[in-house]
């Protein structure tokens, strides 16, 4: 690991009981990616997970049952859980036939607990406690929310699931996205746990469909930014169609800062590993690539830069090879502490 633009400090491992204190704020496969790492460092995570999802199984359980988006949830919840293999493969199991044809029975679970325990965060907590997670995940936010995003022509797009497809078909950048109702409120746990920690991980994850909601709800964006704590991004490793073609490391920087109103970022962690030759012509077919790291840019900014071979390959996708993203985190948290 090779860190840019910053002094060694003092190696100091004075932690609270558990280890460091760590925020990490996205959702999708990202968060909880991540997530898996992280538990082999520290006891006190808490995964503050976006509530903008409306596809797929947990699309329908918001429609049908008018509750909060389980999946990204369920995925943080498995990431942190201290369980048998049968059980994780019962939270995953995704139904082959009939009405529930799709749906996963982690969802369902989710929402009989939603229904007996009264609330979300009630269910989140008991689920966390079956299944003994290390840390906390909870939502970001218990309102009913709802994404829309603003291309480059004015096209206004509502819905988390519809933003890339749209924006595909029309190959006009995303301008912006926003929350409805805009006065969203945040966890208080959450804003809790972001002052208390002695590290803010956002990413990786889906830019502008999995992180940057979270910066949208109220106060978020505003204690992240005030809180003593490092703030380091995890860039994501290659860029992304329907939300991020195109887009450079300090794109992606820009994109979070100008939503949040604040420069909240101060550590980009990137990835210098290579990409396997045939994954990246893979990639290229859907107008992909590696995301390019505009040194001269991220410099320009103050922002310090942590690279290492992050690569990992899963089911034909580049992901972040948790484990070594983990201990890069933790090496840069004791060597800055």
């Amino acid at each position: 690991m090779e860190v840019n633009g910053s002094k060694k400090l003092v190696k100091n491992n004075g932690w609270a009981i558990g280890g460091p204190k760590v925020v990490a704020i996205g959702g999708g496969t990202g968060l909880s990616t991540l997530l898996r790492g992280l538990k082999a460092y520290t006891s006190n995570i808490t995964a503050i997970v976006t509530m903008a999802d409306d596809g797929g199984g947990s699309g329908i359980l918001r429609n049908d049952l008018g509750m909060l988006p389980p999946g990204d949830i369920r995925n943080c919840i498995l990431a942190l859980a201290n369980t048998e293999p049968i059980m994780e493969r019962l939270m995953e199991y995704r139904f082959k036939e009939g009405s529930l044809k799709g749906q996963s029975f982690g969802n369902l679970f989710i929402a009989a607990l939603n229904d007996i325990c009264g609330s979300f965060d009630n269910a989140v907590k008991e689920i966390s406690n079956v299944l003994a997670v290390t840390g906390k995940v909870m939502p970001v936010t218990l309102d009913n929310v709802t994404l829309y995003a603003e291309l480059d022509d004015g096209t206004i797009i509502k819905g988390e699931s519809q933003i890339p497809k749209i924006q595909i078909s029309s190959r006009k950048r995303i301008k912006r996205v926003f929350l409805e109702p805009e006065d969203c409120k945040p966890m208080e746990e959450a804003l809790e746990a972001i002052i208390e920690a002695d590290a803010v991980i956002i990413g990786p994850g889906s830019l502008y469909t999995s992180i940057i909601p979270n910066f949208m709800v109220t106060d978020v964006a505003k204690t992240v930014y005030e809180s003593k704590a490092m703030k380091i991004y995890v860039c994501n490793i290659m860029t992304q169609k329907g939300e991020t073609i195109g887009y450079r490391l300090c794109d992606h920087i820009d994109a979070i800062n100008e939503h949040a109103k604040h420069d909240i970022i101060e550590y980009a962690i990137v990835n210098t590993g290579s990409i396997p030759e045939e994954l990246a012509i893979k990639y290229m077919d859907e107008y992909a690539n590696a995301v390019e790291i505009d040194w001269e840019n991220v410099r320009a900014k103050g922002i310090k830069t942590v690279e290492g071979d992050f690569v990992r390959v899963d089911k034909g996708y580049v992901r972040h090879d948790y484990n070594e993203l983990s201990r890069c985190i933790f090496t840069l948290l004791s060597q800055e502490r």
